[in-house]
């Protein structure tokens, strides 16, 4: 799957055009379009990294080692 990342702002009229796209005539492909700014999601996802260092700070969280975890992720995999 070949990827291509560009830039537009939305005109008065709602609409995005895009103009030189890397790809071939008639070629199908798919549209994911995302804000840049701010906003809610961005409000979450500065919580959600919060949530992270408050938790990576925690003194139990301090004590575990990567095979821990490992062990642990594989333990959980087999129903354990």
């Amino acid at each position: 799957m070949k990827a291509y990342k560009t830039y537009t702002t939305v005109s008065d009229s709602k609409q995005l055009i895009l103009s030189n796209v890397p790809f071939r005539v008639g070629e199908k492909v798919e549209i994911v379009v995302l804000t840049t700014e701010g906003g809610e999601g961005a409000e979450r996802v500065r919580k959600l990294k919060n949530l992270f260092k408050e938790t990576q700070s925690l003194p139990q969280v301090q004590v575990l080692s990567e095979d821990d975890i490992l062990r642990e992720v594989e333990e959980y995999r087999n129903g354990k």
